[in-house]
């Protein structure tokens, strides 16, 4: 039997990754910070069939211990900071959850030889794309946290080079899901447009809805960090649908899947949006279909509907 452990496996990625490889048939532990992280894997129905341990993935020493001890085939490093806006207001903090959290496990795995490791990097790096990017595409980060992230893609890959280790960064577009937190813009349109629909007078108030995103689904996005540590080489790959669409887009979908008119229930603003905000984020996704094998079923129209009929029979997806 493989064994896995998924360093974060309290967000969203890390608990639908813990349903696809224990439906593989993996043992799978996972590590959260905090007491109370497993909510999602509750959702999920899944905490009875996973080790859960506290680890805090910036000390090497914790990690060692913990690698030492349960000898895992593949890791998955998904912890850390992952909010843009939280990252603003606490730059230093947003550094050390990603970029010391991935120096941290990188030293440890250096420690335990053999094991694969998969690490999650973010498009946020790109900063604003004028053409579809790909892990060749240079960095231009806007905020604390891609900075980080763009860190951590390097250290990534120059350990991987460095010291013949398999591991890689999966750069994780826009993924979507039920248990996204409630303070993402997609959770927020989609629980407003159903609470309309069963005919609340509410109205939603957004704030610029030109941004345009790659939008997926996070359980398809779980599938290829798995194939990824399935490889014989350690490649980094883009981790996206290949389709882009503004978040106007997402909001005129939302409702009308549900018979809405969005402008009938949506104010928003048409200010000059800040300079750190990304505008356009496109995904070059052809090196992942042809080396990886690996296409999002997913694209932002399915994640739209999939996400309304969730909310609308309280599934978690």
């Amino acid at each position: 039997m493989l064994k896995a452990l998924i360093i974060g496996i309290s967000g969203q990625d890390g608990s639908y990754l813990a349903r696809h490889l224990l439906g593989l048939g993996y043992h799978v532990t996972g590590s959260s910070r905090n007491d109370r992280p497993f909510l999602n894997l509750d959702r999920l129905g899944l905490s009875d069939q996973v080790e859960m341990v506290r680890l805090d993935p910036t000390d090497t020493m914790a990690v060692t211990q913990l690698l030492e001890r349960v000898r895992p085939d593949e890791v998955y490093a998904l912890s850390g900071l992952t909010s843009v806006a939280r990252s603003f207001a606490d730059p230093a903090g947003a550094f050390a959850a990603n970029a010391g959290a991935t120096s941290a496990i990188l030293e440890a795995l250096r420690a335990n030889r053999g094991i694969r490791c998969f690490f999650a990097g973010s498009s946020e790096c790109f900063g604003d794309t004028q053409m579809p990017a790909n892990c060749d595409t240079p960095f231009y980060p806007r905020s604390p946290y891609a900075t980080a992230k763009a860190f951590t893609f390097w250290q990534v890959r120059t350990y991987r080079q460095a010291f013949d280790m398999h591991v890689s960064t999966g750069i994780l577009f826009s993924h979507e899901s039920p248990l996204r937190g409630a303070d993402f813009v997609t959770r927020k349109i989609i629980s407003s447009a159903s609470r309309i629909a069963r005919g609340s007078d509410e109205r939603l108030s957004l704030g610029d809805i030109s941004p345009i995103r790659d939008w997926g689904w996070a359980p398809d996005f779980v599938e290829a960090m798995h194939l990824m540590l399935r490889r014989e080489q350690a490649e980094d790959f883009i981790i996206a649908t290949g389709r882009s669409a503004p978040l106007a887009y997402l909001v005129e979908r939302a409702f009308a899947v549900l018979g809405l008119d969005w402008r009938d229930h949506v104010d928003y603003r048409n200010d000059a949006p800040p300079t750190n905000i990304v505008r356009r984020s496109y995904a070059d996704i052809s090196a992942t279909q042809d080396r990886l094998g690996w296409t999002a079923r997913t694209d932002v129209d399915g994640v739209v509907d999939r996400l309304t009929q969730c909310e609308k029979a309280g599934e978690p997806g």
